[in-house]
């Protein structure tokens, strides 16, 4: 961000507040801002899913599934690496809000399976910290945050894999605190990504006779399971964004020059927020208000401290297609919808995407539309360099 772009704030809530804006994440600040830390681990990290509306969890065939499914891992031979890039946010042009994304597999024989590495970094910009008694600059600092993950899949049975995450999570906001208080706006977690892929060698559909085996897979991810993260006390102590993906995948056409994929996800953000402490029967002080269940209980109780239809309704849903031409596989045409209820972030776009690949290596692009015009994540690109031998 250029120096006239400067958020001068000297209050470290608010500087919080405003880099969570930021992220993009979310549109409905009261509904996401105030439930987790760290949402830029939700943020789909690579082109190719992206052009198919955000949806992975049930493919897993290149190296990304390591951050949508790291299940899939045991179901590929050789090795992989790719990068992808984004500049986020583009409607505000700011040419240091970005996202980048690097990751890397290979089989081990010995393992029987394959190990992956990834690295995500997430750059917030360059901001100002004013004093107290007015305007004037007393330092400039960057923001930024990163995860750096190792992941393992591997067979359980011929036909479904089970794969593990484990992550370290830097956060960086401010090199500062608020007021008297000791913490600063910098802070550490750890976190780990538990899954499992069904892709059948036979499979039956009922009264029909149709073997779809071979043509259909279902895999979900329970990822992001941590303690909650720290920045200037425990008392302070934020989720993270625990979240529960299930996916299917499907290749209604495959043959030696066609292949199409059509998939879909749902995820559930397992986060409970508010809890009657005093037992009046309600929520009303603001430790009640901002108490949350630990990970462990949270997955469980996320699903019952709301009516049912509320807690469908804060399931983000999202389906996507693609068409590939050639052999070997050469250019790729994508399309998918994300759809997020309103009431629970309001995030509902078109995307779009292309890729090609040429002996060992590919390259893809994805494109947002969103319904609304101006919205922040409208005309996002990313960029995916990719190589497998």
């Amino acid at each position: 961000m250029s120096k006239n772009k400067n958020i001068k704030q000297n209050n470290f809530t608010k500087i919080i507040f405003l880099l969570l804006i930021v992220v993009g994440i979310i549109e409905n600040v009261q509904a996401q801002v105030s439930t987790s830390a760290v949402p830029f681990l939700l943020i789909s990290p690579n082109a190719r899913a992206s052009g198919m509306g955000e949806v992975g969890t049930g493919i897993g065939d290149d190296v990304s599934t390591v951050y949508w499914n790291p299940a899939g891992l045991a179901f590929l031979k050789g090795s992989e690496a790719s990068i992808t890039h984004s500049n986020w946010l583009p409607q505000f042009q700011l040419s240091d809000l970005y996202y980048d994304y690097f990751n890397y597999r290979q089989y081990i024989p010995e393992l029987a399976g394959n190990i992956a590495a990834s690295i995500t970094y997430f750059n917030l910009g360059k901001f100002a910290r004013t004093s107290e008694q007015g305007p004037e600059v007393i330092e400039e600092f960057t923001s930024f945050e990163y995860a750096i993950t190792l992941g393992y899949g591997t067979f359980i049975f011929d036909d479904f894999a089970f794969g593990l995450n484990l992550r370290f999570i830097n956060s960086r906001l401010a090199p500062f605190g608020t007021g008297a208080e000791e913490g600063k706006g910098i802070a550490y977690n750890v976190s780990a990504d538990l899954a499992g892929l069904y892709k059948p060698k036979h499979l039956i559909i009922p009264f029909a006779d149709i073997d779809i085996g071979d043509n259909f897979s279902f895999g979900f991810n329970l990822s992001n399971l941590g303690p909650k993260i720290t920045y200037i006390d425990e008392l302070q102590a934020d989720p993270i964004p625990t979240n529960l993906r299930v996916g299917f995948a499907f290749s209604p056409m495959k043959d030696d020059y066609n292949n199409i994929l059509i998939a879909a996800d749902f995820s559930k953000l397992l986060i409970r927020r508010g809890k009657d402490l005093d037992g009046d029967n309600e929520i009303k002080t603001d430790e009640e208000k901002s108490y949350t269940d630990p990970f462990y209980k949270a997955v469980f109780t996320s699903w019952t401290d709301q009516p049912f239809n509320e807690e469908l309704r804060s399931i983000i849903s999202s389906v996507g297609v693609e068409y590939w031409y050639g052999k070997p596989k050469l250019i790729a045409l994508r399309a998918g919808y994300f759809y997020e209820d309103r009431k629970y972030g309001n995030r509902k776009f078109k995307t779009f995407g292309a890729g090609i690949r040429y002996d060992i290596y590919g390259f893809d692009f994805s494109w947002i539309k969103t319904e609304e015009e101006f919205h922040p994540l409208s005309e996002t690109l990313r960029f995916t360099l990719l190589i497998g031998w």
